[in-house]
């Protein structure tokens, strides 16, 4: 088997919400991210899909959503990511937990991992989140959003993302497949108490980690979960390896899809995690003007045809501003 090209880290992670408002209000208000993308799930246009970026949505800042309003709350288990981890500046967490006491979002005591600060919380579904102190480097490619949040605190991007996964021998193969290194164990805290968390790091300098952890708890997709988690494949060549490496691996990737603002290769990994491949380009900046990101919503292809009978079918939302924010209070 051909060796791929080895994936910079993670690329995007995809998560199903229940009210989309209430989505949007988290996520750019209380934590400060922008809305880089407004636009539909390609697979079922009747729901939005928003992705929430840096100030230029930089490959590894992607953290995105389908608003499936009619779906029940799901449970994080076996099968899954159980855990996304954001990064955050060397002593910015006393801010957070302010941040969080004000706007009444449900976190947990700091802990220690792998000699990192990991400070966990969860966002209005329910979904399990995390933020690491990290020291940020002056050549670091995420670019911070500081509408609502302080540059000295904002978010840069993705830390690491956590797989729960009944045999944890066959995923973490496939992660050194990818390009991944093994980069120590330790044990887990929290509600895997007592397991053992083996942690993995890519090459790049955003979403670098992945840690596995095995458990048999049962998991329900729904509100709060983990849709999917998409890694780098910068290129189509480097797709292309990827992909070959994979199927060799005795999985079944897709085709090739076009989603417009990238392009993506689908499978479930061994554990059942669902795994993307995504390349770089073309990126959010190409069918809106940079200082314009989300302000509209974007029908990708042929769906810009139906844009009457969509927009008709969506619920009505409000993209928070800080001035309007401020002008409320």
């Amino acid at each position: 088997m051909a060796t791929p090209t080895p994936t910079p880290g993670i690329h995007h992670v995809t998560c199903i919400a229940g009210d989309p408002q209430e989505n949007l209000d988290f996520w750019v208000e209380t934590l400060g991210l922008r809305l880089a993308k407004r636009s539909i799930n390609q697979d079922d246009p009747s729901t939005y899909h928003f992705f929430f970026t840096d100030a230029e949505g930089t490959p590894g800042t992607s953290m995105t959503f389908f608003p499936w309003e009619n779906l029940s709350r799901g449970k994080v288990g076996t099968g899954q990511v159980s855990r996304t981890a954001f990064r955050v500046p060397e002593g910015s967490l006393d801010y957070w937990e302010d941040r969080f006491d004000e706007y009444g979002v449900d976190y947990d005591d700091r802990i220690e991992r792998f000699g990192e600060t990991v400070l966990p919380f969860r966002d209005p579904d329910g979904l399990p989140v995390e933020l690491v102190e990290v020291a940020i480097p002056d050549d670091d490619p995420t670019v911070p959003w500081t509408e609502f949040v302080p540059e000295e605190a904002a978010i840069r991007g993705f830390h690491s993302v956590t797989l729960w996964v009944a045999d944890p021998d066959p995923t973490m193969d496939l992660l050194e497949t990818m390009g991944f290194e093994e980069a120590g164990t330790e044990q887990a805290q929290g509600d895997m108490a007592g397991d053992e968390r083996t942690r993995f790091a890519a090459s790049g300098p955003v979403g670098k980690y992945v840690d596995v952890l095995p458990t048999i708890e049962s998991s329900r997709q729904g509100h709060g979960t983990v849709h999917h988690v998409a890694f780098q494949t910068p290129t189509d060549e480097d797709q292309e390896s990827m992909r070959n490496a994979v199927q060799s691996a005795g999985l079944r990737p897709t085709p090739q899809i076009d989603r417009h603002w990238f392009r993506s290769v689908y499978f479930r990994e061994f554990g059942g995690v669902l795994f993307e491949l995504a390349t770089n380009g073309p990126g959010y900046a190409s069918d809106e003007p940079l200082d314009d990101l989300g302000g509209r919503l974007v029908l990708p292809g042929k769906f810009e045809a139906r844009r009457e009978q969509i927009e008709a079918g969506l619920t009505d939302v409000t993209i928070p501003r800080a001035e309007s924010v401020e002008a409320d209070d």
